[in-house]
């Protein structure tokens, strides 16, 4: 229910995750429950068929354990935690804003900062293809992008106090921010592109299994830093509570501290990977090096041309617009009727173990022929569950007192938030199933990007336009002053100069809430048996006719 559910549903494309398999459910799930990120696992077309054939060089000839190749696993690893750092940031800051009384409209334009991970497959081919042979395919990408962005973090520390209105008198500049955010991840986006392709080449054969682990593990450790604990340290509420004997008036840490502290973990570690660790060229095969960008554009079009292909995209952009509420908007109205973000980001603590199961038991269920039998099941009780929502945040005021909110609220949050990730996974998992049932094995690194690209994509416009719709569906009345309305920023504010305040008569969201979930069911009814005929198409009609 954080903000940035609405952002990542699947932010990991891997695993599923969110917060992110990444798939971030590549498969690998998301990170921590509340933040259904969804940046889409990518797997290089030439990486994949690289893992496939027989290789001849000792590495592939000779078992090893996973004790030989234990520092590549930890380094993998590192790095996707360091790739989760800047996720994480970046899902705090709607929470920050929230609590400045910004905008829904404000929200909405912020949330495109979210995207670089959905779209990332637009650069990938350039990543993959472009590189000094000397220095390593992928630390050609890989050093200068952490370059940069250590560099960024360090100057960006000394900039986010002003942009984020803690200057006196001042403001959040919601438009610098999303453009500074928007470099900031699509920088690590492009990390993200350069690590998952080193994965793939960096272990050998028996171990290139535990690359899904670490992608796994280490961005939602890198999301729990950024996110949670960077929430929880920043909160002075929360420090002279469980933290501190002497109360203060500021956390244990500041965004400026923490910006600035992991830009010089990204400098130091960045050398260190220039200097120290060589890219494993044995397991590179000599297509590789023939492999034009133009040609992995053409069969990128080729494949969304197919008719197969192209209805489902149709249908997986359009199925998760009742969810765009619910996912979006609810974590921010719970941070406006006063919930502290600090204990909303903690919530995703418990959820964490769910998350690592549930993809395992979900699976079950997805790996017969049909798949998208359990993403149709599961898809109106995730409606339900969005008026459940609904409710709760009609709730929250009612039971808050004068110390916060009682533990058996939390308990209900956390139950909430907990159904929701079960309806979420079992969506999620079925549609990566199919993804990967479907995909020409020929060319799978690309057409499995592809599909899961098209699925984050199909999250995120609609959150970005429920974020948008609050306000303009939003009913306020000028109270105490005469003839004055509350229509327009400026209408408000004269209605305050005159002596009168705003009152919301009509909440939006409510309004939103009911329409999304209207719309989910009239695509569930109408659309959701047409995705389930994909199922009955045969292999012929996803196999893409590749031409020299």
């Amino acid at each position: 229910m954080s903000p940035t559910i609405s952002y990542k549903d699947s932010s990991r494309q891997r695993r599923p995750g969110s917060y992110h398999q990444s798939v971030d459910m590549e498969i690998k799930p998301p990170p921590p429950a509340m933040y259904m990120d969804n940046h889409t696992e990518r797997l290089g077309e030439d990486d994949t068929e690289a893992l496939l054939q027989e290789h001849n060089s000792p590495s592939y000839m000779v078992p090893q354990g996973y004790r030989a190749e234990l520092g590549s696993i930890l380094l993998l690893l590192f790095l996707y935690v360091l790739q989760g750092i800047p996720l994480g940031l970046a899902g705090s800051i709607p929470l920050i804003l929230q609590s400045k009384n910004v905008s829904y409209k404000d929200q909405a334009f912020f949330s495109f900062v979210f995207w670089p991970f959905s779209l990332k497959l637009l650069w990938a081919p350039l990543v993959d293809a472009v590189y000094f042979k000397s220095f390593g395919r992928r630390k050609s990408w890989l050093v200068p992008t952490q370059y940069i962005l250590g560099f960024f973090m360090m100057y960006l520390s000394t900039q986010v106090d002003f942009l984020l209105g803690d200057v006196e008198g001042k403001s959040p500049d919601v438009v610098a921010l999303t453009m500074t955010f928007f470099l900031f991840e699509f920088l690590a986006a492009t990390q993200d592109i350069a690590v998952d392709g080193w994965a793939l080449t960096m272990l050998s054969r028996e171990n290139v299994g535990y690359a899904s682990t670490c992608n796994s593990v280490g961005q939602t450790a890198g999301y729990f830093l950024g996110n949670v604990l960077f929430l929880a340290l920043e909160s002075a509420s929360f420090c002279n509570k469980y933290l501190r004997f002497q109360p203060q008036p500021k956390g244990i840490v500041t965004l400026s501290d923490f910006l600035f502290f992991w830009g010089a973990v990204f400098l130091i570690t960045t050398t260190l990977v220039a200097l120290l660790k060589k890219e494993n060229k044995e397991v590179t095969p000599s297509k590789e090096e023939t492999k034009g960008i133009t040609d992995t554009y053409k069969l990128l079009f080729s494949i969304v041309r197919m008719p197969a292909v192209l209805t489902f995209c149709v249908l997986i952009l359009t199925a998760k617009v009742g969810f765009s509420a619910a996912d979006a908007v609810t974590g921010l109205k719970l941070v406006e009727e006063g919930v502290p973000k600090e204990h909303l980001a903690l919530l995703a603590v418990p959820i964490v173990p769910l998350q690592i199961i549930l993809p395992l038991i979900i699976s079950k269920y997805t790996a017969g022929p049909q798949p998208l039998n359990t993403f149709y099941k599961a898809m109106p009780f995730r409606l339900l569950i969005g008026l459940g929502f609904a409710l709760l945040v009609w709730w929250t005021p009612k039971v808050q007192h004068e110390g916060g909110f009682p533990i058996y609220y939390y308990i209900v949050v956390l139950l909430s938030y907990a159904l929701h990730q079960i309806t979420l996974y079992s969506m999620y998992v079925a549609i990566m199933a199919f993804n990967a049932k479907v995909s020409d094995p020929l060319i799978g690194g690309t057409y499995m990007t592809l599909l899961n690209t098209v699925s984050n994509l199909g999250g995120n416009w609609p959150a970005t336009v429920a974020l948008w719709l609050v306000d303009p569906l939003t009913v306020k009345e000028c109270i105490g002053a005469q003839e004055q309305s509350c229509g327009t920023t400026a209408a408000a504010e004269l209605c305050t100069k005159l002596g009168g305040s705003c009152v919301t008569t009509l909440d939006g969201y409510y309004v939103e809430s009911i329409i999304c979930v209207a719309l989910g069911f009239v695509w569930w009814f109408l659309l959701g048996p047409k995705l389930k005929k994909l199922q009955d198409e045969g292999q012929s009609s996803w196999k893409c006719k590749r031409t020299n």
